[in-house]
Order: C-alpha cells, then structure tokens, then sequence
C-alpha cells in the first residue's frame, strides 16, 4: 500500500503520488463513469482526472489500479492456481520461437507477427468476437487509439509496436457493454495485464467475456517526449505529421513517418530506441518489475538471438502459460498460420537479457531506493553494488523532465548517445554470466 493511501478517495491520489501507469482501467470499471484520461504534456504522459461531483467514492478505481500496487502471490495463484516456477519469467508450459506463416504480416510487424496471426485466426474461426488492440489514432496520428478490432483490416491496422504511452484498458468499457455472450482477446502490455487481472476480480462479466489475454514483452515505455524529440532530430514538425509507424518494413525495423505534403522520412530501429529506452523512462515504468507480461495467458516478444542476427525479416519468441494458450497455438500450427520451433527457457533470457536485466534488478534497485514496494508475493534476485550503481545513473539521465535538455538531445550525434547505453549492456550482461554460471 502507498504510504498515506489511508486517506486516499479516489484514483487522483496514484496519479499525484506519481505511480499512475496510465493504463486506462480506472476509466472502464468506474461505475460513475467519472474518470477520464488526458494526457499531461508537460510530463508525456496519460493521467486520469476525477469529476468530483461525478465520483460516489466507492473505491473501484483504487481496487483495480496496478499503479496503486500488484500482488504477484495472490493473482498468480487466481490465473495459474499455483506460483511461477521461475522469478525471471513468470509461470510457463513451453517457449518457442517463430513467425506468422503470411510473409506480408510477418514483413510489416515487429517481429515475427505471430500476435497478427494469432487474432486473425482466432476471429476467423469464431474462437472470439473482437480484440481489443491499439493504432496510432487517424485523427490524431502522434496519439494511441485503444478499439476494438473485429475484422482482419482492423487488427492489421493495430500491428506493430507503439513506444508511446497506451493507455489501451480503457477499451475494456466497450467489452463490458458489448452484446450478451460476446467474447474477446485483450492485448496489451505487463501494465495492462496487471490492471486486467484486478479488474476481473471486481467484476465478474469482465471475467467471462475476456477469452484470451495476449501480453506484449516490455522493457521500458517512452513517454510523449521521447517521439517528440525523434522527430526533432529528423527535422519533421509534429503538426506536418499525418502517420507514425515505429516499427515494421523488415526487421528489425524502422520509425517511419508520413508527411501532410506525401513526404517520407525513416530512422533505423537502433537509432530510435536508444533515445527511447534511455532517456524518456517515466518514473512508474522505472518502478515495474515484470517485462514478459506474467499474468498473460500466453506472452510474445522479439526473438533477440544470435542465430536470427542475420535475418532481415523477423521472429519472435513466445512464452506459453497455461493450456488455453498451448491449444490455440497447436491449431495454428495446425493450419499453417504460424511457423513455430520449440526451445527453452534459456534462450528466453538470452533473447531478453536486457529487458529482464531492467525490469528483475534495475527496477527492483529503484524501488529500495525510492522506498516505493509498489509489488508483493514477488521472489526477486539478490541484488548488488553493480545494480545500484547502474539505477543511479539512469536517475540522472531523467533531467529531461525538469530542465530544457530536447534541443541539445537532438543534437548530440547517434553513436554518443548509444555510449550511454553502455552501462545498462555491461551489467546486463554481468547478470546474464553470473546467473548462467549458477
């Protein structure tokens, strides 16, 4: 529990003690419908705000809220019946490895579009009635948009990653007010899980239309600043810009971005996400200590491994958690939507060393030193000298949000800038050795 939470309301209490995820759950479960989330833009990121006339102060919000805290012990138990098996990655059955069988889905994701295949499938044969999933809004191309897909057009339009704040639980309303016996897949990442899990424990119905919970590994989000300032550096004015993609066309991709007079400008993946993953940290991801989504029913992400290094199309990795997941992903198999090869949990955290790094001792480091125990029933790695040190350093690398650092970010060249990942590589791999070692 955060420390004076006695005399909290309502959720504006999380969003002032700076621990909101941005989420979106409050939104959808607030019976009053009395919260909305707005985008704060001095900060780059989503917040909700309570009409107070509105609001009865029944407490839903703060229940559902994985800001306010996640209790690993007990929602395991209630998704698994049991505790995970392994404190890196959650509860598994199987890990593979492979891509969705569709070259154009495959070519236009992140990776290996397995998560497009999988919805696809699943919609096609009546499994479920919609998705819900996240674009970039037309409207407002440099904004997300949660929905809910219910046709292949509209699950396409969703594919890739989004390195911005997505507050896609917000979408869960729709769920809730769909038709009676209506089904749906959910996607979304770590946050969004830890939010969907509380929120089912509150209501019921919740519960019995959501099919399939897809989550999305996460090292890190970027807040709003961190896209601003990419396109600072490729000289585009945020009102020019009528579409952002920033990723796909291959692997491992590239930010592109479309232009009101046609015009298109590209930047590599590496070039995007070293700004991204070090520099534009809001202080709540810093504080979250699962990146492969361990409450997802099945978890998908990159397949970072050397023997994919060449591939200029990709993979991706998968954790299976529970048998609802094995036997959707046999059928796929089954019917060739998807090409998978069976490996193990080494790989997993081969391919994820860095995210898992960040999120198990990193981020772990940063709530002993913040005093901020925002996670329970959780066994964590012991953690060393090497890892304070390194979460001390990326503290000082979040003066962006209080001092005027974008023009002169924008300006530092690309190969200075990726000497600042350094740190987090070495001890990641420190971390790596020792634990391979053991």
């Amino acid at each position: 529990m955060i420390s004076g939470e006695r005399k909290a309301r309502d959720i504006s209490f999380v969003a002032r003690s700076g621990l909101c995820t941005g989420c979106g759950t409050c939104v959808a479960l607030c019976p009053q419908s009395a919260i909305r989330i707005e985008i704060v833009r001095k900060r780059g990121i989503y917040l909700p705000r309570v009409n107070e006339k509105a609001c009865n102060a029944c407490g839903i919000c703060l229940r559902v809220c994985p800001g306010r805290g996640v209790d690993f012990a007990m929602l395991n138990q209630v998704a698994f019946g049991h505790q995970p098996q392994d404190n890196l990655l959650g509860n598994y059955i199987g890990c593979y490895t492979g891509h969705a069988a569709d070259k154009d889905i495959r070519y236009n994701s992140s990776s290996g579009g397995l998560v497009s295949a999988l919805l696809i499938f699943a919609l096609e044969r009546g499994m479920i009635d919609g998705a819900l999933v996240t674009r970039m809004n037309p409207d407002k191309p440099l904004e997300p948009q949660p929905f809910i897909a219910r046709t292949e057009e509209e699950i396409l339009s969703a594919a890739g990653s989004k390195y911005c704040p997505v507050p896609a639980n917000i979408a869960l309303d729709d769920i809730l007010k769909a038709k009676e016996g209506e089904r749906f897949a959910v996607v979304g990442l770590p946050c969004h899980m830890h939010g969907l899990r509380k929120a089912e424990l509150v209501n019921s119905k919740l519960k019995e239309r959501v099919a399939l919970r897809v989550g999305l590994f996460c090292g890190s989000t970027a807040n709003f600043a961190g896209t601003r300032l990419l396109l600072g550096k490729m000289r585009i004015k945020g009102t020019d810009v009528i579409g952002i993609k920033y990723r796909g066309t291959g692997w491992p991709g590239h930010l592109s971005v479309e232009m009101h007079d046609s015009e298109r400008k590209s930047l590599p993946y590496n070039h995007s996400i070293t700004v991204l993953g070090t520099f534009f940290t809001p202080k709540r991801c810093q504080l979250c200590l699962d990146g492969a989504a361990e409450l997802a029913d099945i978890s998908f992400g990159d397949a970072w491994l050397p023997r994919f290094a060449g591939n200029e199309i990709g993979e991706s990795i998968l954790i299976l958690r529970n048998e609802i997941s094995r036997a959707l992903i046999e059928k796929l198999v089954a019917e060739a939507f998807m090409e998978l090869v069976e490996t193990n949990v080494k790989d997993v955290i081969i391919s994820q060393k860095g995210m898992i790094y960040r999120k198990k001792k990193l981020n772990q480091a940063n709530t002993v030193l913040l005093s901020k125990g925002m996670f329970s029933g959780y066994n964590m790695p012991a953690l060393n000298l090497l890892d304070y040190t390194v979460a001390v350093f990326q503290k000082s690398l979040s003066l962006y949000q209080v001092l005027p650092f974008d023009k002169i970010l924008e300006n530092i060249p690309q190969r200075l800038l990726e000497l600042y990942s350094l740190p987090f590589a070495f001890a990641a791999r420190v971390f790596y050795c020792r634990r391979n070692k053991n």
